[in-house]
């Protein structure tokens, strides 16, 4: 008995100290040291804990990081050589838990010894931190912090995206900046290059990021030296989630419903497990013995003919099968490791993330109504998202070595079902198309910051490799022709082959090879402290892209057959085994030199800048980017018309000037130069039917290249930290815009042209506001209240060419250009932050988004509202999150329309066509994380 009390009694003393000692378990401190004035970091940097031992120094980021520290309250102290020191009280440090500080430095006055110390609370050092990370960019930029994606319902950073000044989205994932075209922007992925991950035009779906492993988002609208020259719109960076300050593991899950979408009828092609993977099982790629396209061309033997149509044909399957749509539900596991090296102050990071995401959408009675073309649409999409993130960094030193991976892949496996009328056909129409897509992007970069010197001299080089992949097998199309406003029967149209009637196989594949090395140099200048820098950066791209048109032909001739008969036959039994083998079809391609081509190319440049500080309040950072660009393209077949060869080198000047009006006032002023250049398939005279806006696609591989010219003014004020009011004006002179028209000329076939206008003017003005509610009353309820809203009022004008062209106009606005773009919003926090909401509010204006040609007037996107709402719930003493969203809510209808009335607003009953209009529904949906 005394043995099972003394056993008793150690069990309950071991417990009682373990739940002891995890209740005091250490803590940390952590963040970033910057010069007020330039946001530099500095490297090197001194942190210590007053009375105590402990201290670290700052890193090449600027990071520091204290360990191992009992909960309680401290004072610490920073040094930096000539910086004043700086004295910050009141730090608390919970147990378990990191405590974020930033902390920026002034210069000091003197050199002398007994410089006086700045003293500051923790509050007082974290604001200013967060004043100077708002005043000190070098060019004029907007950009959203994890802590905002967090707390909004996006989805993914083309949803994050919408919320950024002056920023707008096409698409639900194409970037448009300040009106200009999505063609006009440059992406990047954690500072390296991001490919164009659309076959037909040049654009970056943002859709492929989930928001949930963005740390942050910047849009920058001004250029610099050290940034890539090809873009005129905005340079968007994507940084993903870096070295973790302390172990975590987290999941989610989330469930949705589509007010047009779920549970209802869902209509569809066949339906495999691997689909809701994201990789389709094999069945819809092109079987291995179909014969070439130059048998084909020669003739096939009917022996030959008949194996050929039972690889091709059976595994098609054109059954429309029924189904329900399910709520869509996404998923994400994440986890975060870091290892602090004790004695050496080294530390060893890593991220990994897997996502998950699956909806089903369908587009009921989407309105098709043009000038010969009337139909009603229902579009049922299929869509499997997954991706992944490994991160993984080594600081040791003041050195730093990340090596960051990014995997996604999306699957869309579309149908559509068309009914109505062609007046070109005189006919009553039945249109099906099966439709799979599959996009994936690999990211991979490898990346190193180095002092190089006690002075502050650092070096920065990075390589990176992407790989981008748009593979679409098996897009089989199929028409039905029934008489005009009739009711008799309808016949399949096999007798003979078309890019509308047909069955196109392609797969783009790109591997892009980057690498950068930036040097930067603390230097002296007008006896202030300056910085200049310089680098070199290569991208190499290598791209292959292949399509192949394939369908079956009836043999009409064939006596086994009656030909009527088989063309009345339904979908699904139109293309049997059984006719298959009477010889009723035959395997036939429309072949052509141009459709599938490959193409690579060169982009060298090397920079420098000065960062000067001219007086007090002055800063000019300047200098110039040279860029040398070679591109070579051919067709398969090496067809000359096809061919675009492209050899020149710009030169880039750039200036951004800063003028400190007051500690929260800036006004800023930027020139320069940047350049646009057509993109592969802009090039490539490839022609892809698009079958939902009844047009072709097609290149033109005598593009010039756009240059531009930038001038942009801003004031901005920052009442307190987190809160902005600015104002800003920008001008933009293009000469040779990249647009795209109706080329219509030659034919009523209307074909999507890539062209250069002659010259395109554009200006505009931008207002944001985010600003707490406590000036209206001063308590904690409009304290917690955020209000901001950023309006951009823009007016465009672009020349049409004179000669080689037709067209039905000689100037309008330029193509993707929106008059204006309004984002709203109203963020509250209450019940110490464990309850959040959100309102947010988005409106573009109308925008042309194809120029009319010589018949066809030009297409436009019709506005529309678009409300957004989440309630965050903080649970499980704050480890949980519920967030409940409430998407799009007032459901107004996408539209894109011809003005024919010319009243410049969507007006159907008056004359307007219709390209296509139909309400994408309301999403409502939910999602709960947890963190352990």
């Amino acid at each position: 008995m005394l043995k099972a009390k003394n056993l008793l009694l150690t069990v309950l003393t071991t417990l009682i100290v373990n739940l002891s000692l995890f209740a005091q378990e250490a803590g940390k401190i952590s963040g970033k040291i910057t010069d007020q004035k330039t946001g530099e970091t500095l490297i090197g940097a001194t942190v210590s804990i007053d009375g105590t031992s402990k201290g670290a120094a700052a890193d090449v980021d600027g990071k520091y990081i204290l360990s191992g520290l009992t909960p309680g309250r401290y004072t610490l102290t920073v040094k930096y050589i000539g910086y004043q020191s700086k004295s910050i009280s009141d730090v608390e440090v919970k147990a378990g838990q990191v405590t974020n500080l930033d902390v920026i430095m002034s210069e000091a006055a003197t050199q002398a010894l007994n410089e006086v110390v700045v003293k500051a609370t923790f509050r007082q050092a974290s604001v200013a931190s967060l004043y100077a990370q708002q005043k000190n960019a070098v060019s004029i930029s907007d950009g959203v912090s994890s802590e905002a994606i967090r707390r909004s319902p996006d989805r993914n950073t083309a949803d994050v995206l919408k919320r950024v000044s002056g920023a707008t989205v096409q698409d639900n994932k194409f970037v448009v900046v300040r009106g200009l075209s999505d063609r006009y922007n440059t992406a990047t992925l954690d500072g390296a290059w991001l490919p164009s991950t659309e076959p037909n035009r040049k654009a970056f779906s943002f859709d492929i990021v989930p928001s949930n492993l963005v740390e942050a988002l910047t849009i920058t609208k001004t250029a610099s030296p050290d940034m890539p020259g090809d873009f005129a719109g905005g340079l968007i960076n994507i940084a993903t989630k870096d070295i973790p300050d302390q172990n975590f593991l987290s999941f989610s899950i989330g469930g949705g419903y589509n007010t047009a979408s779920t549970f209802k009828n869902f209509k569809s092609g066949p339906r495999n497990v691997t689909d809701y993977f994201g990789f389709d099982n094999g069945d819809k790629k092109l079987a291995s013995g179909i014969p070439s396209s130059a048998q084909i061309a020669n003739g096939l033997s009917p022996e030959q003919n008949r194996v050929a149509l039972l690889r091709f044909l059976p595994k098609r399957n054109f059954t429309i099968y029924n189904g329900t749509a399910l709520p869509t539900q996404n998923y994400q596991f994440t986890i975060g490791k870091v290892k602090d090296f004790a004695n050496s102050g080294n530390r060893l990071g890593a991220i990994f993330a897997l996502t998950y995401r699956n909806s089903q959408n369908i587009q009921n009675e989407v309105l098709r109504d043009d000038y010969n073309n009337h139909y009603r649409d229902n579009v049922y999409k299929f869509s499997t998202n997954v991706g992944a993130l490994f991160n993984l960094g080594y600081s040791f030193g003041k050195s730093k070595i990340t090596f960051k991976n990014v995997y996604n892949r999306i699957y869309d496996d579309q149908f559509l079902q068309r009914a109505g009328t062609n007046d070109n056909a005189t006919a009553d129409i039945r249109y099906f198309a099966f439709d799979l897509l599959q996009k994936a992007l690999f990211k991979s970069t490898l990346e190193g910051n180095h002092p190089v010197s006690e002075k502050g001299a650092k070096i920065n080089w990075n390589v990176s490799y992407n790989n981008v992949l748009n593979d679409q097998p098996n897009q089989r199309k199929i028409s039905y022709n029934g008489p005009f406003h009739g009711n008799g029967p309808f016949y399949a149209n096999v007798t003979t082959l078309g890019k509308d009637n047909t069955t196109l196989f392609s797969r783009l594949n790109e591997n892009d090879f980057s690498g950068a090395l930036n040097f930067t140099l603390p230097v002296k200048m007008f006896k202030q402290n300056a910085s200049f820098k310089t680098g070199l950066t290569s991208l190499y791209r290598n791209r292959t892209f292949n399509a192949r048109f394939l369908g079956a032909v009836l043999n009409t001739s064939n006596p086994n057959i009656e030909p009527n008969d088989v063309r009345q036959l339904p979908l699904d039994q139109l293309f049997s085994p059984d006719l298959i083998n009477k010889g009723a079809y035959r395997l036939d391609e429309i072949a052509s030199s141009i459709d599938s081509y490959t193409a690579n190319s060169t982009t060298n440049a090397g920079y420098a800048m000065l960062d000067n500080k001219i007086g007090k309040n002055l800063r000019l950072v300047w200098g110039a980017r040279v860029e040398q660009f070679n591109l070579n393209l051919a067709t398969k077949d090496n067809d000359p018309a096809g061919k675009a060869k492209q050899n020149y080198v710009d030169v880039l000047p750039s200036a951004n000037l800063t003028y400190s009006l007051t500690e929260k006032t800036n006004i800023r002023a930027s020139y320069s130069r940047t350049l646009a250049r057509p993109e592969f398939r802009e090039l490539a005279r490839s022609q892809y039917y698009d079958y939902e806006i009844l047009a072709t696609i097609v290149g033109d591989p005598n593009l010039k290249r756009s240059s531009i010219d930038n001038i942009d003014l801003r004031l901005e004020f920052y009442p307190s930290a987190g809160q902005v009011l600015s104002v800003s004006g920008f001008y933009k002179k293009f000469k040779n815009a990249i647009e795209t028209y109706n080329d219509d000329a030659a034919s009523s076939t209307r074909q999507i042209r890539y062209f250069n206008s002659s010259k395109a003017d554009v200006y505009g003005i931008e207002m944001e506001v985010r600003k707490s509610l406590d000036f209206i009353i001063e308590n904690d309820f409009f304290k917690n209240t955020t209000a901001y809203t950023n309006v951009a009022i823009i007016k465009s004008n672009a020349v049409n060419p004179n000669v080689g062209l037709t067209f039905k106009e000689k100037e309008r606005p330029l193509v993707g250009q929106a008059p204006y773009v309004i984002n709203a919003g109203l963020q509250h926090t209450f019940l110490d932050n464990k309850f959040t909401f959100n309102a947010l509010f988005n409106r573009v204006g109308r925008r042309l988004s194809v120029a009319a040609g010589a018949q066809y007037e030009g297409i436009w996107e019709a506005p529309r509202n678009v409300l957004d709402m989440q309630l965050g719930i903080k649970v499980f003493k704050n480890k949980g999150e519920l967030k409940l969203n409430a998407g799009d809510i007032l459901n107004q209808n996408a539209t894109f329309y011809y003005d024919i009335n010319k009243n410049k607003k969507y007006d159907p009953q008056n004359g307007d066509f219709t390209q296509s209009s139909y309400k994408p529904g309301s999403n409502y949906s939910f999602t709960f994380s947890y963190t352990l």
